[in-house]
C-alpha cells in the first residue's frame, strides 16, 4: 500500500431544539386603579401588552433565545423558535455530556417601559428541562409536552392546583442518528443513581457549622482511562422531613435550572422490595436497623441520577473490570460550604480560604458487588450498602486499585458547588460568631485528634505520632487573633488525618481512619442504583435455546408419517370391513345365538332367511346401519382418490355410471377379500395382556441392578422400550442405568431419544447436559442447561445444575448467579409451605370452633355462657415470643434426622415454631412491651388505630427443609451423576444450611457405595450414626457396606435393627430380599420364609416369590412352594433357578410330566447354581424319573 487509511471524523451533527408553543398561560386583564396583569388568578405584572421570551441554554451555554411572543387568554402562544446546538464527534465525551446534561429553557415575562426609562425591564415566570437522552439511544426525533414550573416569586406560583399547568411543546430532533450501527450493538448508556445515605455517624448534626457531602465513583471512558463521577449536592435532613412516596431524580449537572426544574422529568426512584435488593443489610436481622435508620434517624439525600455513555471500548473494560475484581468503589465525603453559598467572600469574615478547596473529611467507601451484572440477561442492580472507612489498604485490598478519587472528587465537587448558586444547602441553625465558630472547630479538631491517638495506641502503636503527614498533633489553644488562619489549618488538618495513612502503611500496621470509622461503628449504609440499556451479557431467549436444542437433537414424531398411497387406501379398506362385519356379528349373536343353541332341528332356508330379514330390519331402525356406511365411507373415497385418481366432478354421467359400475365391482371382490381374512369358523383367541405392567418393569430392573444382575436389569429396561417407545420417562431410565455402568455412549443415545420425544423434558436435559460435561462438550452442555431453566424457570434443580456446571468450568460469577436465583426459589418454596400449614391451621381451627358451637347450642338454656374470645395477658415467663433464630434451630435439629425423602414426609424444619408462633401470637402481643420499630420486615403496612400498642408479633422466617444443594445431591445419586455428586456434596459441607450434618454422611455413603469404595462409605456412616443414632437410612447402608464386604453377621445385625424401627427406610426391598437371603444361608428358614413374604406383600417380585419357595421347600411345605414359585413364574418365567426348584416339587410329589419339563427348562436357560444341579440329579436318582436322559 502506498496511502495510510486515515481514520475519517464525522462531521458536526446539528442538534435541532424547536420550541413550538407554551399553552395555558392564561393572563387576565384587572382593574385595581391601574393597568395590571395577572397570571391565572396569579400575582399582577404591570404594562397593557404582556409579552414573553423562552431563553434556552445548555449547561453554560447559552443557545439563543426566542423572538418577544405575545400572549392572548385562552390560546397557545405561537413561539416557533429553533435553537441549534452543534454535536461535535472529535471528542468521544460529547455523547456522555449530552446524555447528563439538559437544555434548560426559562421563560420570561419582557414588563413594558414605564416612562422615562431606557430599556426593557424582565421577570422570570419558570423553567423546563429538555431530556436530550432519547437522541443517545439513537432515535432522531422526539416530541415533548413540558411542564413550566415556576421559578421563586413568580405568578405561576399562585396557580390552583385544580386548574392547567402551564406547558411548552418542544421537539428535539438531528438529521441522521447520533450513534451509527457499531456504536448501537457494542456501545451502551449506564444509568448512575445515588439516592441516600442513611446512618451517618452520630456527630453529624443539625445545628452549628453545615457542610456539603459528595459521593464519587470511577467510570471507564476508555481502554484504559477512567475519571470520577461526582455526586456533589447532598444534604443533610433530620427525620421528620419525610420523602414524599414517589421520589422524583434529579439532575446531576442541572446548569441554570432552579427549584422543580433540577427534577428529571417522569423520573422516580423505583420502589424496590428488600427482598429483590443486590446490596447488603437485606437479612432479617438487619431490617429493624434499616427501618430505624431510614424513620427516625439524620440522613444524607441526593436522589441524583448521572448517565454515562460507554463505547465499545469503555464497555469492554468495564466488562473486563469486573471480572477481574468485582468490587467497585462509592466513595462518601464531607465538604465544607463554599463561600458563595454562605453569602460571603473568601477570607473575609468566616469565609473559606482558597486552599480548603478540595480539602475532605469524613472518607469513606462502599464496596459495591458489580458481579449481578455479568449474570446473562442481567442490566440493573440496587441495593444498600454499608460504607466502610477509607483506606488505601483496603481500598488495593477489595478493589486492586492503589488509591481512591477521593481528592480529585473533592475538589471537582467543590467547583460543582461553587458554580451551582441553586445548589439546595441546608442553613445554619442558629446565629453563630467568629469567635465560636472558631473554638469549636478547635475543639472538635483536638478531640478528633485525641480519639485517633487512643486507636493508635489500642494498637501497639503508643510512641508512634496520630496518622497523617503533620508529624505531631496539634494542641488547642485559645488565641482568637488568628481566627480564620487557625480555622482553615485546623479542618485541613483534621481532614488530613482520615487520608491515606502512609504513615502506618510504612511501619507495616494497617491504616487507621479515625472519622470513616463512624461509618462503621454507625452501620452506615447508602442506597445506589446502577443499570445499562443492555446487559454486558445477552441472555439467549427461550426461543432461541429451544431451537439450540433442535439442532443439536431434533424431535421426533410420536407417530410415524403415514403414507396414502393406492396399497394402503385398500388395507384400511380391508379393515374397516373386517371392523363392520365383527359388529355386524355380534348383533346377529345377541339376537339369535340362544336360539342356535338350543335348537338342534336342522336349519332350514325359510329360517334363515327370516333371520336375515329380522337382522336387516334391526339394523335399519335403530340406525347401525346408517352407522356402518358413515363408517366405510372415509375408506371408499380414499380408495376413489388414491386408485382411481378421481378428485372431481364427473361431467359426463354415461361416465359416471361407467365407474360407478367399476368401482362397485371392485368393492365387492375387497369386501369377500377383507371377510375372508377377518371371519373364521372359530372365534379366535383374545391376545392376552401383559401380566407386568412399566412401574412392575422398572421395579424389576432396579431390583436386578442393586443385585449386581446388570443383565438382567437390561433386559427389563429395554423390554419397558419395547412396549411403548413413545414414552419419554422409559428411555431416561434406561439413560441412568447406562450412566451407571459407565456406559456413556448408550446413555447420551438414550437421553437424546428422551429429548427427540419431549423437547421440554426437565430431567432429560439436565442429564444430557451432564453426559456432555463428562465428554467435555461444554457449549452444548451449557445449552441443554440453560435449555432446562427456561423450560422451568421455577425449578430449584435446574438451577442448581446449571451453578453446579459453571463450577466445572470455572464460572464462577455465572454460578453465583445461578445459585442464588434457586436460594431465592428455596426460600419462596418455604414461605408458601409455611404459609399452607397456617392456612390448614386455620380451617382446622375454625372447624373446633363450629364444633364448640354446636355443643353450646345443645346444651340448653341452662348451659352457663361461654366467653370464648376474651384473652388474658400471659404471665412474664411466656412473654418471649418465638423468633426465627429459635425456628432455625430447631430446623436444624430436624435436618439432622434424616435427609432421604422418607424423612421429608415426617420433618418440615420450621413447622413446630410457626405453629407455636400463631398459637402465642395474641398472648405474647399483649405482653410484650411495644415498639413498632421492632417490626422491620413489616414497614409501610397500615395497623388499625386499636393495635397500635399492641402490634402483632412477626411470625418467625421460614427456614427451608434442606439446602439446594442436598435437593440436588438426592437427585444425583438417584441417577448416578457421579461427578456432579461429588461437586454438590463439596458445597453441602460448606453450606451455612448444611455441614458436617447427618443427611451429608448418609448421602456420602450412598456415594461411595455405587463407587464400590466401601470403607470410606463405613466411615461416613460411622460419623452419621454419630449424629442420630436411630436413623433407619443410615443403618440400612451400613447393612449394605457389610453385606458387600461379606461380613454375614454384621450386616444381618444392622437389617435387624432397621426393620425394628418404627420408622422405615427409604428402600425397605433390598432390606427384606437380603435379610432373608442371609437366613437362608444360615438355614433359618421360617425366619427367612417370613422375611420374604414381606418384600412380596410390600412389592412382589420374582426374586421375592422364589425366596419363598426356597423357604417352603426347606420346611417341607411342599403345596405353598409350588405356589409361590408359579407366582415368581409368571412374574419373570425366563429364570432358570425358579424352573429347577419346580422340578425339585415336582420330584417330591411323584410328577414326572411336569418334572420333566421343568427342568428341561431349567437347563434350556443355562442354570448355572451348580449345587442345585447337584441336588435335582440326586432327587432324580433317588425317586427313578425325572431326567430325560436316563
Amino acid at each position: 500500500m502506498t496511502e495510510v487509511d486515515v481514520p475519517q471524523t464525522r462531521p458536526p451533527e446539528p442538534l435541532s431544539i424547536h420550541i413550538v408553543k407554551a399553552s395555558n398561560l392564561k393572563l387576565t386583564k384587572i382593574d385595581n386603579g391601574q393597568d395590571c396583569y395577572k397570571c391565572s388568578s396569579g400575582k399582577g405584572t404591570k404594562g397593557d401588552n404582556v409579552q414573553i421570551t423562552v431563553k434556552v441554554e445548555f449547561g453554560e451555554k447559552v443557545l439563543g433565545e426566542s423572538p418577544k411572543v405575545e400572549c392572548v387568554p385562552d390560546t397557545p402562544a405561537d413561539i416557533d423558535y429553533t435553537a441549534t446546538l452543534n454535536c461535535s464527534f472529535e471528542d468521544p465525551l460529547v455523547l456522555d455530556e449530552i446524555s447528563y446534561k439538559p437544555v434548560v429553557l426559562t421563560v420570561t415575562e419582557v414588563l413594558p417601559k414605564e416612562k422615562k426609562q431606557k430599556e426593557e425591564k424582565t421577570a422570570q415566570l419558570g423553567q423546563c428541562t429538555v431530556d436530550l437522552l432519547p437522541l443517545v439511544k439513537g432515535a432522531t426525533r422526539h416530541h415533548y409536552n413540558l411542564v413550566i414550573n415556576p421559578l421563586p416569586g413568580s405568578p405561576l406560583e399562585t396557580i390552583p392546583p385544580e386548574s392547567p399547568k402551564p406547558e411548552m411543546e418542544v421537539v428535539i430532533s438531528v438529521q441522521e442518528s447520533l450513534l451509527e450501527g457499531t456504536q448501537i450493538d457494542q456501545g451502551n448508556l449506564m444509568t448512575l443513581t445515588v439516592e441516600t445515605l442513611y446512618s451517618p455517624p452520630e456527630s453529624w448534626t443539625m445545628t452549628g457549622t453545615q457542610y456539603a457531602y459528595a459521593s464519587a465513583l470511577p467510570i471507564p471512558t476508555s481502554a484504559d482511562k477512567e475519571s470520577p463521577v461526582v455526586f456533589a449536592n447532598g444534604a443533610l435532613k433530620p427525620s421528620i422531613d419525610k420523602e414524599p412516596p414517589n421520589r422524583q431524580k434529579k439532575w446531576a449537572v442541572p446548569g441554570s435550572a432552579q427549584g422543580n426544574s433540577i427534577f428529571i422529568p417522569d423520573s422516580f426512584l423505583p420502589p424496590d422490595n428488600i427482598d429483590d435488593e443486590d446490596g447488603e443489610f437485606k437479612n432479617k436481622e438487619d431490617r429493624e436497623h434499616r427501618h430505624m435508620a431510614e424513620t427516625e434517624k439524620l440522613r444524607v439525600t441526593w436522589n441524583t441520577e448521572r448517565r454515562c455513555y460507554l463505547d465499545s471500548q469503555a464497555t469492554k473494560s468495564f466488562q473486563d473490570k469486573i471480572a477481574k475484581c468485582r468490587y467497585w468503589p462509592v466513595e462518601v465525603m464531607r465538604l465544607p460550604q463554599p463561600a458563595a453559598a454562605k453569602g460571603k467572600k473568601p477570607g473575609l469574615g468566616g469565609g473559606k480560604f482558597k486552599d480548603d478547596e478540595g480539602s475532605i473529611s469524613y472518607h469513606g467507601v462502599a464496596f459495591v458487588n458489580l458481579a449481578p451484572l455479568l449474570y446473562p440477561g442481567v442490566k440493573r442492580i440496587r441495593g444498600a450498602y454499608k460504607v466502610h472507612a477509607y483506606t488505601d489498604h483496603a481500598m488495593h485490598e477489595k478493589t486492586k486499585r492503589k488509591t481512591g478519587f477521593g481528592e480529585e472528587a473533592g475538589k471537582i465537587a467543590f467547583n460543582i458547588l461553587n458554580r451551582n448558586s441553586a445548589s439546595p444547602f441546608p442553613k445554619k441553625a442558629g446565629k453563630e460568631g467568629g469567635e465560636k465558630k472558631e473554638k469549636e472547630v478547635k475543639k472538635g479538631h483536638t478531640e478528633k485528634v485525641q480519639r485517633s491517638m487512643s486507636i493508635a495506641q489500642h494498637q501497639q502503636q503508643a510512641n508512634a505520632t496520630p496518622a497523617g503527614p503533620g508529624g505531631q498533633a496539634p494542641t488547642e489553644r485559645d488565641d482568637s487573633g488568628m481566627s480564620d488562619k487557625l480555622s482553615s489549618q485546623s479542618i485541613k488538618e483534621a481532614s488530613q488525618t482520615i487520608k491515606s495513612d502512609t504513615g502506618s502503611e510504612m511501619e507495616g500496621q494497617p491504616p487507621v481512619n479515625v472519622e470513616g470509622q463512624q461509618y462503621v461503628d454507625a452501620k452506615s449504609y447508602v442506597m445506589l442504583e446502577i443499570s445499562l440499556t443492555r446487559p454486558l451479557i445477552p441472555k439467549r431467549p427461550p426461543e432461541e435455546l429451544a431451537r439450540r436444542v433442535a439442532e443439536y437433537i431434533p424431535p421426533r414424531p410420536l407417530f410415524p408419517k403415514r403414507t396414502d398411497g393406492a396399497q394402503r387406501a385398500v388395507e384400511d379398506f380391508h379393515n374397516q370391513v373386517g371392523s363392520v362385519a365383527n359388529l355386524i356379528l355380534d348383533e346377529f349373536r345377541d339376537q339369535f345365538g340362544d336360539l342356535l343353541k338350543t335348537d338342534d332341528e336342522p336349519q332350514t332356508v325359510e329360517a334363515m332367511e327370516s333371520r336375515r330379514q329380522k337382522l336387516i330390519y334391526e339394523l335399519n331402525s335403530s340406525g347401525k346401519y346408517f352407522a356402518f356406511k358413515e363408517q366405510l365411507k372415509y375408506a371408499v373415497v380414499k380408495i376413489v382418490r388414491e386408485k382411481y385418481l378421481k378428485t372431481s366432478a364427473f361431467e359426463d354421467r354415461q361416465e359416471l355410471q361407467t365407474f360407478l359400475s367399476e368401482l362397485y365391482v371392485y368393492l365387492i371382490d375387497q369386501m369377500h377379500v377383507a371377510l375372508g381374512q377377518f371371519l373364521a369358523l372359530e372365534d379366535q383367541a383374545p391376545i392376552p395382556k401383559p401380566q407386568t405392567d412399566s412401574a412392575q418393569l422398572k421395579h424389576f430392573a432396579r431390583e436386578a441392578e442393586v443385585n449386581g444382575n446388570y443383565e438382567l436389569a437390561t433386559k427389563y429396561y429395554q423390554e419397558r422400550i419395547a412396549r411403548n417407545r413413545n414414552d419419554p420417562s422409559h428411555w431416561f431410565d434406561y439413560g441412568t442405568f447406562c450412566l451407571y455402568i459407565n456406559d456413556i455412549t448408550k446413555a447420551e443415545e438414550c437421553f437424546k431419544e428422551c429429548i427427540a420425544i419431549d423437547q421440554k423434558h426437565l430431567q432429560g436435559l439436565l442429564l444430557y447436559g451432564v453426559v456432555c460435561t463428562l465428554s467435555e462438550r461444554n457449549e452444548a452442555a451449557e445449552t441443554f442447561f440453560e435449555a432446562a431453566t427456561c423450560v422451568d424457570p421455577k425449578s430449584i434443580l435446574a438451577w442448581t445444575m446449571l451453578g453446579l456446571f459453571y463450577d466445572a468450568v470455572n464460572n464462577e460469577i455465572g454460578a453465583e448467579m445461578a445459585y442464588l436465583e434457586a436460594n431465592k426459589l428455596n426460600q419462596a418454596a418455604a414461605v408458601a409451605e409455611a404459609k399452607a400449614l397456617r392456612e390448614e391451621e386455620r380451617l382446622a381451627r375454625g372447624e373446633h370452633e363450629s364444633e364448640d358451637k354446636e355443643i353450646d347450642h345443645d346444651q340448653g338454656g341452662l348451659a352457663p355462657p361461654s366467653v370464648p374470645d376474651i384473652k388474658q395477658p400471659s404471665p412474664p415467663s411466656s412473654d418471649k415470643p418465638p423468633t426465627s433464630a429459635r425456628s432455625g434451630k430447631g430446623s436444624i435439629s430436624d435436618r439432622r434426622m434424616s435427609a432421604s425423602k422418607r424423612s421429608d414426609i415426617h420433618l418440615h424444619p420450621g413447622q413446630s415454631p410457626q405453629l407455636q408462633g400463631s398459637k402465642i401470637k395474641t398472648e405474647s402481643s399483649t405482653s410484650r412491651p411495644g415498639s413498632h420499630y421492632k417490626m422491620g420486615s413489616q414497614r409501610g403496612t397500615p395497623q388499625p388505630a386499636e393495635e397500635a400498642e399492641e402490634p402483632p408479633v412477626r411470625e418467625p422466617t421460614p427456614v427451608p427443609r434442606c439446602s439446594i444443594y442436598m435437593q440436588a445431591i438426592e437427585w444425583l445419586i438417584e441417577v448416578k451423576a457421579v461427578p456432579f455428586t461429588e461437586r454438590a456434596l463439596a458445597h453441602e459441607l460448606l453450606s451455612p444450611m448444611g455441614g458436617p450434618t447427618s443427611g451429608y454422611h448418609i448421602n456420602y455413603a450412598r456415594l461411595k457405595l455405587q463407587k464400590k469404595e466401601y470403607k470410606e462409605a463405613e466411615n461416613s456412616l460411622d460419623e452419621a450414626l454419630q449424629f442420630d443414632y436411630q436413623n433407619p437410612d443410615a443403618w440400612a447402608l451400613m447393612g449394605h457396606v457389610k453385606y458387600m464386604t461379606n461380613d454375614v453377621e454384621a450386616s444381618r445385625d444392622c437389617y435387624e435393627r432397621t426393620i425394628s424401627f418404627t420408622t422405615d427406610a427409604a428402600e425397605m426391598h433390598s432390606i427384606y430380599l437380603r435379610l432373608a437371603s442371609i437366613y437362608l444361608q444360615e438355614e433359618k428358614f421360617s425366619n427367612a420364609k417370613n422375611t420374604f413374604l414381606l418384600a412380596c406383600k410390600r412389592s412382589p417380585s420374582c426374586v421375592s416369590w422364589l425366596g419363598v419357595g426356597i423357604a417352603c421347600y426347606r420346611l417341607g411345605e411342599l403345596a405353598e412352594a409350588e405356589d409361590a414359585l408359579s407366582e415368581a413364574n409368571i412374574l419373570n418365567n425366563t429364570d432358570p433357578e425358579v424352573w429347577g426348584y419346580l422340578s425339585l416339587v415336582c420330584l417330591k410329589t411323584g410328577r414326572q410330566l411336569e418334572a420333566e419339563q421343568a427342568y428341561k427348562y431349567a437347563l434350556k436357560l443355562n442354570l448355572s447354581d451348580y449345587d442345585l444341579l447337584g441336588e435335582i440329579h440326586q432327587v432324580q436318582q433317588d425317586v427313578g424319573f425325572g431326567n430325560p436322559e436316563f
